[in-house]
């Protein structure tokens, strides 16, 4: 067990090392790298962006308001901020209410507490097993 000035110092380079991290953990600085991997992983990253432009296809069966809702409540179960941020100003673009984007995050909510159950049933299967 480390005691007296060994212990300190170990503390504040946690702290430190904490705050370094958490400053630039969602940093959006960070979204200039995405032409790096444009480069990096050229097929990829292509294939990528053709993904995402699904969302904002004004074509489709469903309403581009509720696509972006759908994206949002992806967006807040993956957790991704850029995402929600930039599906968020899209819905509201697209017709969404305030409402709207609360009780879609609402409704991730409970699909992802959902999940956690149901995991937690398989859990206690395979304990059995």
């Amino acid at each position: 067990m480390t005691s007296g000035p060994r212990k300190a110092s170990i503390q504040k380079t946690n702290v430190k090392s904490r705050r370094k991290m958490s400053e630039h953990f969602h940093d959006i600085s960070d979204l200039r790298l995405l032409k790096e991997m444009g480069k990096l992983a050229p097929t990829e990253f292509n294939a990528w962006l053709n993904l995402d432009k699904i969302v904002g296809r004004e074509d489709g069966a469903i309403p581009r308001k509720y696509r972006e809702l759908i994206a949002l409540g992806v967006a807040f179960t993956t957790q991704c901020p850029y995402c929600i941020e930039v599906h968020v100003k899209n819905a509201k673009a697209a017709g969404a209410s305030r409402e709207e984007v609360t009780e879609s995050a609402l409704i991730a909510a409970a699909l992802r507490a959902g999940g956690a159950a149901t995991h937690g049933a398989m859990a206690l299967k395979l304990y059995d097993l």
